[in-house]
């Protein structure tokens, strides 16, 4: 059986390649125990990122380095684990991947399952799928955003109930279907049909690198699939 583990990173950017992670969080719902650490990114923490999470490097100046926080996690996590965030694909699972390699751990051979995926394909009828906008819908009483395990646990309540009495095999199973998006999921022209999206957004949305995204391979599909691309 596949072990949910909902988790969570802070950074000091949004560059797997020249950013890092300084706060990781985990809750695992089986066992009901969670993980929550800092960690020392060698670096200064940029203003902006601060501005964000509030973290700031006379709080990570004590921490672990990642070599120390990856093992601990690594340790954290169950087997079969599937590691659980919003915008997974996006961004958690690279930096994550990054952090491995660049201290040269070993990577678990862990599955990852993308909420945000999840929610723009089965909640199409919202107009925004950010985790602090699903909190909302789903009556979930507001904590302090962009820190962690804060993020973790709010997460983990939504996502609850968005999947209802879906096994995580189901959901995994689910997502592996192939689909495509019928309406844009986000920018100016969030929820009009594709047919109606101006050929010169999408046009920018190609030159931009959009596309190359993995979170947006099925809107890539859409517009090909009406002529567009």
């Amino acid at each position: 059986m596949k072990r949910p583990i909902y988790y969570d990173t802070e950074t000091t950017g949004i560059s797997s390649e020249k950013d890092r992670i300084i706060e990781l969080a985990a809750y695992d719902p089986v066992e009901e125990r969670s993980f929550c650490e800092f960690i020392n990114p060698g670096c200064s923490i940029p203003p902006q990122a601060t501005a964000v999470h509030n973290i700031t490097d006379d709080m990570v100046a004590q921490a672990p380095d990642f070599a120390t926080i990856g093992k601990a996690f690594a340790d954290f996590c169950p087997e079969n684990t599937v590691l659980i965030a919003h915008n997974n694909d996006g961004f958690d699972k690279h930096f994550m991947e990054a952090s491995y390699a660049r201290v040269e751990l070993e990577l678990p051979p862990w599955e990852y399952l993308d909420t945000l995926k999840w929610a723009r394909r089965y909640r199409p009828d919202l107009p925004r799928h950010a985790l602090q906008h699903l909190r909302e819908v789903y009556g979930i009483e507001a904590n302090n955003a962009h820190r962690a395990l804060d993020d973790v646990m709010v997460l983990y309540q939504v996502f609850t109930q968005m999947i209802d009495d879906l096994s995580i095999e189901q959901v995994i199973e689910l997502l592996s279907q192939p689909t495509t998006v019928d309406r844009m999921p986000f920018g100016k022209h969030q929820g009009k049909a594709l047919k109606d999206v101006p050929k010169n957004y999408v046009s920018w949305l190609a030159d931009s690198g959009a596309f190359d995204k993995p979170q947006n391979k099925e809107l890539k599909e859409g517009f090909e699939l009406i002529g567009v691309l």
